[in-house]
């Protein structure tokens, strides 16, 4: 039998995602809603949708990661829950600086229209914000992601 050659670097990039995929696919994240183990859950303090995360989230989530996969090898039925915080004043001030740029104000779009806003800048941000705890190897049950304004 032929031995693959190993490449002269390790590029974790190439098993990454593919290792993150097929954790994903097979639910080993998942908590089991009904289990005779014992319970261990964290909820993230969620990170607000203004922006992207820092280094302090990435120390914080990887600490929690740490914790919640030793439950795991210990048996427990783990839940970790992710979401994110609305951040209301301070998500309507990167709005209302995004809008400044364009030459708006709120009040030229009106309620509706600056609400519709604020949730478009949601749906953006709040996306790179689960792609980057994702990219972290962050091992939380994503089915049961939370916004604060759920």
């Amino acid at each position: 039998m032929a031995m693959k050659e190993l490449g002269k670097a390790f590029e974790p990039a190439d098993a990454e995602k593919r290792l993150y995929d097929y954790w994903l696919k097979n639910k080993f994240f998942a908590a089991k809603d009904k289990s005779e183990s014992p319970a261990f859950s964290i909820v993230i303090p969620p990170p607000n949708v203004t922006g992207m995360l820092h280094m302090g989230h990435a120390l914080n989530n990887t600490l929690q990661d740490i914790i919640i996969r030793f439950k795991r090898m210990q048996g427990h039925n783990t839940l970790w829950m992710p979401g994110m915080d609305h951040a209301g004043i301070a998500t309507q001030n990167v709005v209302e600086q995004q809008l400044r740029k364009e030459g708006l104000s709120r009040h030229d779009l009106g309620r509706e229209k600056f609400i519709a806003r604020v949730w478009e800048w949601k749906e953006k941000y709040g996306g790179v914000i689960i792609n980057q705890l994702k990219r972290l190897g962050c091992s939380c049950d994503w089915d049961r992601e939370r916004f604060t304004m759920d």
